[in-house]
This record gives structure tokens, C-alpha cells and sequence, in this order.
């Protein structure tokens, strides 16, 4: 954790010197109050968090309704009029889907836990309640205009279901609804820019000034690096802002133009040891539900490394999703933090034999 956050905020101070906004101070902050959060919530036993899952819920859904009707909008030319942000004084703002995230990890693996003692993992009423669960924040930040999360949230209930031995049926039943609902969502659901999104994916060059500019531009960037790159703090593109939203959705991009295939590489083996690790403190959990909510925090960091890095070599369409720990973001990167620190309860707790009451 100490190298990606050191390599993170190498990149994130490169980019800074394109913009009149120090994002490298804002990344810094939001570190070092990450970190002493994950370090508070390693001494806490997760077990005792958990039984406090209906505040947990509470807190997280009352903070994104109140972002959908007071919250700030972010608009772009292309179509996107997201609401998820909310003002803090001091001009900085938050994201609450970020902790609703972390949120998530708390409450679902609960409910895994609650239907494995009672049997009812195998049950397809009780099966459907954790489809409900997952399905109160995908919705609401949709409604939000944050597919990005919403797609998130999808893959946190996949991994954690998986682990918890939710029958393979199920999951083929959820692939196979989502198919047969694709045309009604394209013509319902999906606003026209993430048509646009999804149909540019295919040939970015169709459009190379409009919608396809951000990949074509990051894939130029990546590619200029070739095998070591133009050096830190020396890529002319990033100097110039050649990739729009380079400091956040497009950090890879940075990485490849300063510092090359090596670089790039870097990034993708500090992800998976991460991955590896939280594996690890999965296998060597005490219960159930600290393997759970390990793997909650798998899924996220997983699909988010997954989509950010496809999109930025034009292999996803582009849905505003950051690069765990190396996007420039203070809501995103310490809500990361506090996810680790979850994980590392779940560790430190591993030999407690000391069972904490679980309050159902």
C-alpha cells in the first residue's frame, strides 16, 4: 500500500502542473486521512462494525438522496448531467457513492451471514433479498446519472455472492434477465451519450473530435511512452493536457506516456499483488463474513482497475470509473483506504477465538 500510494502520487503531481488546481495537495490529503482511517478501523474488530449494519445502511442511503436532491451536478458536452456530488465547506466537494461502497462491504456480507446460518442460502425467496439489497444502490446511483457506480456496486454483489457459494443457477438466471432486457434498456434506460459511448468503443476514429477523442488521445499517450517513456514530470502530452480528464479517469495514460511499458506494467503488478493480498486475508479469515466482505473489496478494486484500464486502450467504452489509489479523487481514494482497512480487521482478527456476538 505505501508503494502504490507513493507511485499514485507521483502521477497525480505530475499531472498537476497542467492545471491551475494542485490536485496533487487534494490526493496527499486524502491519503494521509485515508491511511490513519484504515489504520483505526484494522483495531476494530469488523465483527462489531457489522452489528451496527442498520446505521451503516441508513447513513449511506440518506447521504445519496440527499446528493440526488441537493447534490452538486458535474455536465459535459457529451451528454453527462451526473448528480453526485456534494459541497463541503471550504469549496471542496464529496462523492457519496464512494462510501455508500465501503457501505456496501458492511452490510451485504451481514446478510450473507445471517441467511448462511439460517440456511437459507439455497432458498430462492431469501436469494432474491440479497438481489433487492444489491439493487437499492445500483438504482439509486443511476438515478444519480452514475452508471460508473452502479456497474460497481454489480460487480461487489457478484464476487461476494460467489464466495458465499450462491448456487450457479442464479447467476446464469441474473446473465440470462440482463440479455433479454439489453434492447429495453437501450431504448429506456441508456441516455444517448452512453450509446454513443458504447457504439464509439467499436471505432473511436468514427468521431476523433467528439466522443472519440478522450480514448484516441489516451491510446496516443500510452503508445508515445513506448518501453520507458518520456521520464516523471517530462511528458510534453500530459504538460499540454492532451487527454481530457487525465488526472482522474485517464491516470493510465500518464503512466504510459512518462514512464513507458514499464511503467504501465507497474501499475497493473502493484494492482494484483493488492488483489493477491486481499485474497490472502480472505483464505485466512475466521468466519464467513470476514471472507465475504474481503471479497466485496476484491470485486471493487477488480472491476475498477478492469474497466478503467479497458477503456483507456479503447477496449470498454468509457463510464467514468477511476484507477484505484492512482486517480486523482479524495472522496474515492480514502473511501479505498477505508475498504483496505476492513480487509486488514478481517486479518488481524483471523486467530480470535473470542466470538463476538452477532446481533441479527
Amino acid at each position: 500500500m505505501i508503494v502504490i500510494s507513493v507511485y499514485g502520487l507521483l502521477l497525480v503531481a505530475s499531472v498537476t502542473r497542467a492545471f491551475s488546481v494542485n490536485y496533487f495537495k487534494t490526493q496527499l490529503i486524502a491519503v494521509i486521512l485515508g491511511y490513519v482511517a484504515a489504520i483505526i478501523l484494522t483495531r476494530l474488530n469488523y465483527r462489531e462494525i457489522t452489528n451496527y449494519w442498520y446505521l451503516v445502511a441508513g447513513f449511506c442511503i440518506f447521504l445519496i438522496i440527499y446528493t440526488l436532491l441537493f447534490g452538486q451536478s458535474a455536465s459535459g458536452s457529451s451528454g453527462v448531467d451526473a448528480r453526485a456530488w456534494i459541497k463541503l465547506p471550504g469549496g471542496t466537494t464529496f462523492q457519496p457513492s464512494e462510501l455508500a461502497k465501503i457501505g456496501f462491504m458492511i452490510t451485504f456480507p451481514k446478510h450473507l451471514s445471517v441467511l448462511e446460518e439460517r440456511g437459507l442460502l439455497r432458498n430462492p425467496l431469501y436469494v432474491i433479498t440479497l438481489g433487492v439489497h444489491a439493487l437499492i444502490p445500483m438504482l439509486l446511483t443511476h438515478m444519480q446519472g452514475d452508471d460508473g457506480a452502479a456497474v460497481i456496486f454489480f460487480c461487489m454483489f457478484l464476487a461476494m455472492s460467489f464466495a458465499a457459494g450462491v448456487q450457479l443457477r442464479y447467476f446464469a438466471l441474473v446473465f440470462g434477465a440482463m440479455l433479454i432486457g439489453a434492447p429495453l434498456a437501450w431504448k429506456y434506460v441508456l441516455a444517448d451519450y452512453q450509446k454513443t459511448r458504447l457504439i464509439n468503443m467499436m471505432n473511436p476514429e468514427a468521431d476523433p473530435l467528439g466522443a472519440g477523442l478522450q480514448q484516441i488521445q489516451g491510446r496516443i499517450s500510452i503508445g508515445s511512452g513506448q518501453m520507458f517513456g518520456r521520464g516523471l514530470f517530462e511528458g510534453p502530452r500530459v504538460a499540454r493536457n492532451s487527454v481530457p480528464i487525465q488526472q482522474s479517469d485517464f491516470i493510465f495514460s500518464v503512466a504510459g506516456e512518462e514512464l513507458g511499458f514499464i511503467g504501465t506494467s507497474l501499475v497493473l503488478i502493484l494492482i494484483l499483488a493488492l488483489l493477491i493480498t486481499v485474497l490472502y486475508c480472505a483464505r485466512k479469515a475466521s468466519d464467513p463474513m470476514g471472507t465475504y466482505m474481503c471479497f466485496g473489496f476484491f470485486g471493487m478494486i477488480a472491476s475498477q482497475a478492469i474497466f478503467n484500464v479497458g477503456m483507456c486502450l479503447s477496449l470498454l467504452p468509457v463510464m467514468g470509473v477511476t484507477l484505484p489509489f492512482f486517480s486523482a479523487g479524495g472522496s474515492s481514494t480514502a473511501c479505498f483506504y477505508l475498504g483496505f482497512g476492513l480487509v486488514q480487521s478481517v486479518y488481524m482478527f483471523k486467530h480470535d477465538t473470542d466470538k463476538v456476538r452477532l446481533r441479527l
